[in-house]
């Protein structure tokens, strides 16, 4: 009976031993893979729906939406917002009036988020920097691998964009005339976005026929086939940008002007020159949320991925889900 006794208790100790590892990696987080959340992505290249796992989605959105060539916390920072993002659709249980039924999410960023293939990052990037980006995008996936933000224990609408321009971000309020607790306008103090003012001419009669406007028909001393600025601003945000503005005679937001116009932001001034608009702006997107050229900054000035995320989203918590 003792030996009998004895042989079990080597057993047991054994099996604790050699199976502690296997325990320990089966309760980690990383277990999230083995019963990983999937998600169904509609491909605007093919008009074909995919299905893949939502840290290999995050992959694809952390290439499509960042340079690789940024810092790793700064990428650290995109996957945790772009991880939320789709988990809060997906938790949401879906989008109502969704443009591509039976999908989740689609790869168009006007939609919500751009997403590209491994294949597309090869051509993009070359074979050389595929292989170095690649791993280094996906370095930054799994080692955030769970993590997503969330406001008083709610997964939160993580906004983000190119580049403030160096102004600071913008409130949800100033912008969308929603108020949202986290989304309110921070100092953005190492923007390093390289080229943040940029200008485009646009003819004259596609500006008209876009706005609704009818900057032709003004008279030469208003600036109508002469040079002037044709922009009234009528009331700015808190950082300065336009808010509402007018142009010729008509009233309109400057959101709505730069999604008419497919302008680079919101911060814009406009310049009659001949048949021809000069439009020049400053940052590149919504300002809203976190500012990835100042997430670049930030990383470099010693950041990481959780302060940077905590500095954008006023606040929040980083939570790791399941």
């Amino acid at each position: 009976m003792v030996r009998r006794l004895l042989l079990g208790l080597i057993c047991l100790v054994l099996s604790l031993t050699m199976g502690l590892p296997v325990l320990v990696n089966y309760l980690s987080p990383v277990r999230i893979q083995e019963r990983e959340t999937r998600v169904r992505l509609y491909l605007h290249s093919t008009g074909r729906i995919i299905e893949l796992p939502l840290e290999e989605y995050v992959t694809g959105v952390v290439a499509a939406e960042m340079p690789a060539s940024f810092p790793l916390e700064a990428l650290k920072a995109q996957a945790v917002a772009a991880r939320t993002f789709i988990v809060h659709r997906l938790v949401a249980g879906g989008v109502i009036n969704n443009d591509h039924p039976g999908a989740d999410i689609c790869d168009d960023h006007t939609h919500g988020q751009a997403w590209i293939s491994r294949d597309e990052m090869r051509r993009r990037w070359g074979t050389l920097r595929y292989y170095e980006y690649y791993y280094k995008i996906k370095r930054a996936v799994d080692e955030t691998r769970g993590l997503v933000i969330t406001y008083k224990g709610q997964l939160i609408d993580p906004a983000y964009h190119a580049s403030c321009g160096g102004r600071g971000t913008e409130s949800a309020s100033a912008v969308w005339a929603v108020d949202v607790p986290y989304l309110v306008g921070v100092p953005c103090p190492y923007d390093e976005d390289p080229e943040p003012v940029r200008t485009v001419s646009l003819p004259l009669a596609r500006v008209d026929r876009a706005l609704g406007v009818h900057l032709e028909a003004l008279p030469v001393t208003a600036g109508g086939h002469g040079a002037g600025n044709v922009v009234e601003v009528l009331e700015r945000t808190p950082t300065g940008r336009p808010k509402t503005v007018r142009i010729g005679e008509k009233k309109m937001t400057a959101v709505v002007v730069r999604d008419l116009l497919g302008l680079r932001s919101t911060d814009f001034t406009m310049q009659l020159k001949g048949d021809q608009v000069e439009i020049t702006t400053r940052g590149y997107g919504h300002a809203v949320g976190m500012c990835q050229y100042g997430a670049k900054g930030l990383a470099e000035h010693g950041y990481t991925f959780d302060r940077i995320l905590k500095h954008y989203y006023t606040g929040v918590e980083i939570t790791r889900i399941n």
